[in-house]
């Protein structure tokens, strides 16, 4: 077995001042109400995030020296304010859904992501007639670009669009289906913002290069729906740097989210265009009701799946599909974060259906420490790489995280007196056998 470390702490007196201090949002929500399974930090200010920063480089170094291969995990509300990070996320879902309106109107609505183009002429045409930019502006769009070579532009192309928008002479435009009106998608983006980007940036780079240096994976934590675009965006940006040869840098799909299977399909599909090692931690998710009560109070569709057996086939669809990249590519790796015993059979049966070896260490699994040991023990000892989370920090933090995580695993009562079932069974073997102390 491995180890894990995960950065769970910060100091009691600065926590209690902030909280104190400073009150939630409306438009980022409370980030401890409703939260069953992570913490979420302030924002104090840049120095705080640097020292962060330094929290998360000891994690690295504890991880490496407890065990070859090892994980460390970030948590990107800890390096960058959160309402840079909300807005990010508002721009990115608002440039993303123009294209779905786009390819609604031409008839796509409901397609598959991957599935949904848009045909280059007429895209170009329909920006023409909206305002938004000449054919000539809308050409110079795609000049020195590998982007509508095939006659047609996807979604990942559509994102990559994105990167370079910034450059026109006048802002961009984009329509307000509401209004009717054009709006400018970048506006929202201030000097000080732009500097959060590059800070951000910087930070990830400085862990990223020290995860390597160690031989540590480093897991980047999903969090709300409504941080998560930007989350994941610069977590592509990072892996785009330092998964070339292998996967360092590993991003996290929260499975009980109804746009999940779309998000890992759409970056596997970039991570194959691109060529670098798609790395992923697939997890359930821990804000649901945090989630649906901002949902109904800011009034937008709730983002999370209705169920929790429709979670579970996510969560399985998910997985599926990534197995099968590792299949036929190799070039992709998966944490499965889970307590839940059918998910790890489940993983078991596809890995044996399509020849994923143990030894391949393209599959590993993830417990929290001192949950589930009877499914975390046997699978170590059959060879499986396998890895115990160990959030640790100051007691009066640790405990609720814990008290938390409990609730949020259905059924942890049951599975609870089953380990102690178990156990008592293997006691009372070894009592017969005369092996007690074996």
């Amino acid at each position: 077995l491995s180890s894990r470390t995960s950065a769970a702490e910060k100091e009691i007196g600065g926590a209690e001042k902030r909280e104190k201090q400073y009150r939630a949002h409306q438009g980022f929500g409370d980030h401890h109400g409703g939260v069953t399974g992570a913490h979420t930090y302030f924002y104090a200010d840049e120095a705080k995030c640097d020292q962060h920063m330094e929290t998360f480089l000891r994690c690295i170094d504890a991880s490496s020296g407890s065990s070859e291969d090892g994980f460390s995990a970030i948590k990107l509300t800890a390096l960058a304010r959160p309402q840079f990070l909300v807005r990010f996320s508002e721009v990115l879902v608002k440039w993303q859904r123009f294209f779905h309106q786009m390819a609604a109107e031409e008839g796509q609505a409901g397609r598959a992501v991957l599935d949904t183009k848009l045909e280059v002429e007429k895209l170009q045409e329909a920006l023409a007639n909206l305002g938004i930019a000449s054919k000539a502006e809308s050409q110079q769009w795609f000049t020195g670009e590998n982007l509508g070579t095939s006659g047609t532009v996807d979604l990942l192309d559509w994102n990559s669009l994105f990167d370079n928008r910034a450059k026109l002479s006048r802002p961009l435009l984009i329509p307000n289906r509401k209004t009717g009106q054009l709006e400018p998608l970048l506006s929202c983006f201030s000097e000080e913002e732009e500097l959060q980007m590059k800070r951000v940036l910087q930070r990830m780079d400085v862990l990223a290069k020290r995860a390597m240096e160690k031989g540590v994976r480093l897991m980047v934590d999903a969090e709300q729906s409504y941080f998560q675009p930007a989350i994941s965006r610069l977590t592509v940006e990072t892996q785009r740097r330092f998964n070339g040869s292998q996967p360092i840098i590993y991003n996290t799909y929260q499975c009980y989210l109804k746009e999940a299977y779309n998000n890992v399909t759409g970056d596997v599909e970039l991570s194959r265009r691109e060529g670098w090692h798609f790395g992923t931690k697939l997890v359930r998710g821990a804000y649901m009701e945090q989630e649906r009560e901002r949902a109904a109070q800011m009034g937008y569709e709730d983002p999370i799946n209705p169920t929790y057996e429709k979670t579970n086939k996510m969560y399985h669809r998910c997985l599926d599909y990534v197995l099968e990249e590792i299949k036929h590519s190799r070039r992709a790796s998966v944490m499965v974060a889970s307590h839940n015993e059918d998910t790890v059979k489940f993983t078991l049966h596809r890995m044996m259906e399509l020849g994923i070896h143990p030894l391949d260490k393209k599959v590993c699994f993830g417990q929290l420490l001192g949950m589930c040991d009877q499914i975390t023990f046997p699978l170590g000892q059959a060879g499986f790489p396998v890895y115990k989370y160990v959030p640790y920090g100051p007691v009066s933090e640790v405990l609720p995280y814990l008290s938390r995580r409990a609730q949020e695993n259905r059924g942890f009562m049951q599975r609870a007196n089953r380990e102690r079932d178990l156990l008592w069974k293997e006691v009372k073997r070894r009592l017969l056998t005369g092996d007690l102390f074996s």
